[in-house]
């Protein structure tokens, strides 16, 4: 992964322009969550364009219309795409040539398949952090690292729990665990080798997310990594099969140690990234510690100059 620049610091002014690459939003409820997430950037001097919004069954608009929405920096300068909401729809997006923009591109969830063909792109920009529909319930220190990352301010060490030792070193990959499984074997997959990898996901069963590590393990995914970072995995500690039927069940935390476990890496978990009660913003392809022993995802080296 090349030692790319990343975009400029915003400063009050910049253009903000909105990207629905995904589901489309629906009810009173997302448009007022959609206002209140637009309210806190024009509060940081930032100009938010508001559009129509679009639909297309479940989809916010047609493919050619969604990927529209991230070709306008190259026309207009627009210095930060804020992605609206999560859902599906954005890998739809990436079958057809997709010329993405170095450029900030903020979002999560369903949003990994732009962060990382951002990414693979070999373009920086992706931030891996709060949504449009989602930012006005973060907490107020969440918000506000949102803000310093955009403005080219010193972020804070994210704690958490290490449950395997080591220091390593490498760049950083934050993804939603369902969507960058899909990802694998595509062109759209970011260099895997040496990387810190930070993994989040909602409202998988353990068995599922079982199942997806140990398509990572098959594939030789996991094995390749400098450390692995666990994120939110809320709605996931659920028992279930297929149909719905209760049966005996490994723990979340069962799962994700004894998936883990093995790799001979650092391992630092509950970290407050993705669905949970807060989303801290990590800038993606920007050199990365993870401090198994003390529990620490540190940016060292992150510093950004007009």
């Amino acid at each position: 992964m090349q030692n790319l620049a990343l975009p400029k610091p915003l400063q009050a002014g910049d253009r903000v322009d909105l990207v629905a690459a995904s589901s489309c939003l629906e009810g009173q409820g997302p448009i007022e969550r959609l206002e209140a997430g637009i309210a806190i950037l024009e509060s940081w001097g930032l100009l938010v364009e508001r559009r129509p919004l679009r639909s297309w069954g479940y989809l916010a608009g047609r493919d050619d219309e969604r990927a529209s929405d991230l070709k306008i920096p190259s026309a207009n300068g627009a210095s930060l795409l804020a992605c609206i909401r999560g859902g599906w729809g954005s890998a739809r997006l990436l079958e057809q040539p997709l010329d993405l923009p170095q450029a900030w591109l903020l979002g999560f969830s369903d949003v990994t398949s732009l962060l990382w063909a951002q990414l693979s792109q070999e373009r920086r920009g992706a931030i891996h952090g709060p949504l449009l529909t989602t930012l006005a319930a973060e907490p107020s220190w969440s918000q506000e690292r949102l803000r310093r990352l955009l403005f080219g301010e010193p972020l804070e060490d994210l704690q958490g729990q290490g449950w395997r030792g080591g220091c390593a070193a490498g760049p950083l990959l934050v993804a939603n665990l369902t969507v960058a499984t899909h990802l694998l074997g595509t062109a759209h997959l970011p260099e895997l080798r040496g990387a810190i990898l930070v993994l989040e996901d909602v409202g998988e069963a353990p068995y599922r997310i079982d199942r997806m590590l140990t398509h990572w393990r098959l594939t030789g995914a996991l094995h390749q990594l400098a450390g692995m970072g666990l994120g939110s995995f809320r709605g996931c500690d659920g028992e279930g099969d297929s149909d719905g039927a209760a049966v005996s069940s490994f723990s979340l935390e069962e799962v994700l140690r004894e998936r883990t476990a093995d790799l001979a890496i650092p391992v630092v978990a509950g970290l407050k990234v993705g669905h949970g009660d807060a989303n801290a913003a990590l800038p993606l392809g920007v050199r990365a510690v993870l401090d198994g022993d003390r529990g620490l995802l540190q940016l060292p080296d992150f510093q950004q100059h007009p």
